[in-house]
């Protein structure tokens, strides 16, 4: 059976999935994939600082990356999914991790601020 990339996109709301409006400035996400785990921490701007899988085996700082999408394994990407279960997350430094197993969003409560 062949997916044509409209039904991917129609089929992508009933994604179990954290999505980029999702995520709030100081929160976390944490996916682990086939063969790593990743912690990535969402920006002001947008995008998120990584550490972990990719970064840490070849040393490199994953500060102010964007996350390009997900994918289902082929070229079609997913620009709103962030991470899914069964999905490869691709950053936008062309990374890209091993199939997710697992996508934990751990919300950060900002303090009020007292006068």
């Amino acid at each position: 059976m062949q997916c044509s990339l409209e039904m991917l996109a129609s089929h992508a709301s009933a994604v179990d999935a954290v999505r980029a409006g999702d995520v709030q400035p100081g929160d976390w996400l944490i996916v682990r994939t086939r063969n790593s785990t990743y912690a990535l921490r969402a920006n002001q701007d947008g995008t998120f600082d990584a550490s972990g899988g990719w970064f840490s085996r070849n040393e490199q700082h994953g500060v102010g990356l964007r996350i390009a999408g997900c994918t289902m394994g082929g070229s079609a990407l997913l620009t709103r999914i962030l991470a899914a279960p069964g999905m490869f997350l691709e950053f936008g430094n062309h990374v890209r991790t091993t199939r997710i197993c697992e996508v934990r969003l751990l919300r950060v409560e900002m303090a009020a601020t007292i006068h």
